[in-house]
């Protein structure tokens, strides 16, 4: 391996102070369907990630870098991250729900619905320091491969082709879709009540990742491969709605799915350039929506966490597999 790692890229001079040149890109894992999610747990020094078709979650633990099979079944969660008080939050498409995982061993279902109606198939999730969690809804879950389809006669299975049941648990795959737009809800820390701040017809396609700025007055929500910017009042009130960037790099779209923020205020986008090699991976943007630098991957990345004791490594789940690399700054998010 020679350093400085040659698939670290550096597009603005700005980005070397966020990479470490003698760190090099590891494979940690491989032999996953669809790698999503990634959470770090600080106390327990390890990383979650989920497997979304397949149903399980993995673990990495930093100890000794084994990989072991964490939650199997998973509800096909997808998005994971670990709140202020140190619990797992998911994302399930099959349970339509958000899960908390309770220090005692016990499961909180945090959101079901909104307004009588069930949740489609949350998919990504964030923390607030007020004690809040504000998630995306799209319909990922509705399909044989990420969930369930709807059951006969549901929008997505109108003519009843598709066996909903088949290889499901009992309950799994007797539903219609209930809310038919994929919005962004807010959890209230308090009474529990699920607010929608953000509804489709705001945005220009299905909301994906979702990530807050350090200091808690902006809001960044991935839909249809790009960011939009919100900026986030001390009353929860969005405003200023923003293209962040059109993540388009040398001609080539380079769409994200998932993304953090560092400590510093920049975000760390997954990258998904499709066939054009040497795109796909992670691209690095300052605040302001200017293009820092670039981790070449050689499959597409759809996620990606801070991590390790010192939350300086940034792990990145990658179609079937887990990379990480350190990195020159910390994750702003709690996991």
């Amino acid at each position: 391996m020679s350093y400085p790692d040659p698939d670290i890229v550096t597009i603005d001079p700005a980005f070397n102070a966020l990479r470490v040149n003698n760190s090099a890109i590891h494979r940690l894992w491989t032999g996953g369907q669809w790698s999503e999610g990634p959470a770090w747990c600080s106390q327990g020094k390890y990383l979650v990630w989920s497997d979304v078709p397949m149903g399980v979650q993995r673990r990495w633990i930093d100890d000794d870098g084994r990989v072991t099979v964490f939650r199997n079944p998973s509800n096909n969660s997808n998005g994971n991250t670990f709140d202020f008080q140190g619990r797992q939050v998911t994302c399930e498409h099959t349970g339509r729900r958000i899960a908390r995982y309770e220090h005692d061993g016990s499961i909180t279902s945090i959101a079901e619905a909104y307004m009588g109606q069930r949740l489609n198939s949350p998919n990504d999730i964030a923390p607030h320091r007020d004690g809040s969690y504000w998630f995306t809804d799209p319909a990922a879950g509705f399909t044989l491969y990420e969930g369930a389809p709807e059951v006969s006669g549901g929008a997505g299975n109108a003519d009843g082709r598709y066996n909903s049941r088949a290889g499901q648990p009992i309950g799994v795959g007797s539903a219609k879709r209930e809310i038919m737009t994929a919005n962004v809800y807010r959890v209230d820390p308090q009474s529990g009540r699920v607010d929608m701040m953000i509804s489709q017809s705001n945005l220009p396609g299905n909301p994906n990742g979702i990530a807050f700025a350090p200091d808690y007055k902006k809001v960044y929500i991935v839909t249809a491969g790009i960011v939009q910017s919100f900026d986030l009042g001390a009353d929860n009130k969005l405003s200023n709605q923003k293209e962040f960037s059109n993540f388009m790099i040398d001609g080539i779209r380079c769409g994200t799915d998932g993304i953090r923020v560092d400590v510093n205020g920049n975000l760390w986008c997954g990258s998904n350039a499709g066939r054009n090699l040497g795109y796909s991976g992670v691209t690095v943007w300052s605040s302001a929506g200017k293009l820092l630098g670039r981790i070449r991957l050689p499959e597409t990345c759809a996620n990606l966490a801070f991590g390790g004791p010192k939350r300086n490594r940034l792990f990145m789940t990658a179609a079937q597999s887990l990379y990480a690399v350190y990195v020159n700054t910390q994750g702003a998010s709690p996991g």
